[in-house]
């Protein structure tokens, strides 16, 4: 694709390289981890954040449900 002119890197540009175009509201980190582990960063930045200790595959609609309540309950600030 060619160089990028350091003057040209700016907010746009790395939000057009982005592999998710949004930011995310809520980010679930399952496993027990209690980091991000460098996963959208850029996107995650004012997300609400979710861990929980059970892997992906073991989830089921219960913990979905409990996740999306956790996450309803919050005031979200947006870094205010």
């Amino acid at each position: 694709r060619g160089d990028l002119a350091p003057r040209d890197v700016d907010e746009a540009a790395v939000e057009r390289e982005l592999l998710l175009a949004s930011p995310a509201d809520l980010v679930v980190r399952t496993s027990g981890e209690r980091r991000l582990s460098n996963f959208l960063l850029w996107q995650a930045a004012y997300a609400e954040l979710v861990f929980v200790d059970k892997h992906w595959p073991e989830l089921d609609a219960r913990d979905f449900d409990a996740i999306l309540d956790e996450y309803a309950r919050r005031r979200r600030r947006f870094g205010a």
